[in-house]
């Protein structure tokens, strides 16, 4: 088993590192799933249980300068880690202006990913800072656990307004209750709603537009037939929405959402080389 990756265009080092900085503020731990064409983060949190989850995927062509790896076996040529993102996040901190990160799966005491950072230095020599990111070898017969979360039937899938826009919503909503309802129709609209005992706020979003999601019997929504003014609701942990919206640093040129009544909130924000899929369980 072997890993090892090369970043030198700066452009691509920061937007990397941003990525991280997103997945380090949804997870505290997660698995990193490297196959010779993309790199995923998972958190595959049991929805069931009340907790999220989060499936992101990234084609490493469009980060790396060089990436070679040998999986476990010939016929499962794939390597599951499980690390700490925040951890992998600080060592690229140290990576602003660096003229190159190289990352390697090492195994000296324990297995280690290796981020060395080559800094530019004013005489010849370079300076080499390295950071080892202690992770965990996930064996063959548990990544089952780890396969890309099923997205249920939605009721409703709709573009989400600006992320700034919603999050400075949110974030004065989250001092008045603990959970959010989002409601959305299929004409575009969408409300996010707060009702406790004491008040109800209602932020009303219209205009948004909703994803031609075209199924294989050619209707366009998930649920055809469906009344385009009515709306579907998922009541959520306000702090999980609020947590994913103050993580952004992908800037996504999609956001959408995809409510199934009373049982889940599936977020998906889409940049041009990365996908981030959220899904956070409704609240009973």
């Amino acid at each position: 088993m072997r890993f090892r990756a090369k970043i030198v265009d700066l452009a691509c080092l920061n937007h990397f590192s941003r990525i991280i900085n997103t997945i380090a503020k949804l997870a505290k731990t997660c698995t990193l799933r490297l196959t010779d064409s993309k790199l995923y983060f998972i958190l595959a949190d049991k929805v069931a249980n009340g907790g999220v989850s989060m499936w992101c995927d990234l084609c490493q062509g469009n980060f790396f300068d060089e990436f070679q790896m040998e999986g476990v076996a010939a016929e499962h040529n794939e390597i599951y880690l499980e690390l700490v993102p925040e951890n992998l996040s600080r060592a690229l901190k140290t990576a602003q202006s660096a003229k190159a990160v190289k990352i390697k799966l090492t195994n000296k005491h324990c297995p280690c990913l290796r981020v060395a950072v080559e800094l530019p230095s004013l005489s010849s020599s370079s300076r080499i800072v390295t950071h080892d990111i202690p992770v965990g070898v996930i064996p063959r017969r548990l990544w089952n656990d780890f396969r890309e979360p099923s997205v249920p039937d939605f009721d409703v899938s709709i573009y989400l307004p600006m992320l700034k826009t919603m999050k400075s919503v949110v974030e004065r909503m989250k001092n008045l209750s603990n959970s959010i309802v989002i409601e959305a129709n299929l004409s575009g609209e969408m409300n996010l709603k707060i009702e406790t005992d004491l008040v109800s706020v209602t932020t009303h979003f219209k205009e948004l537009g909703n994803p031609p999601w075209a199924s294989e019997d050619g209707c366009q929504s998930s649920a055809p037939g469906r009344d385009l003014e009515s709306m579907a609701e998922a009541r959520i942990d306000i702090k999980k929405l609020q947590q994913l919206l103050a993580g952004q640093q992908v800037n996504p040129t999609k956001a959408l959402c995809n409510i199934v009544s009373k049982r889940i909130v599936h977020f998906i924000l889409l940049h041009e080389d990365v996908s981030l899929q959220y899904f956070i369980p409704a609240l009973a």
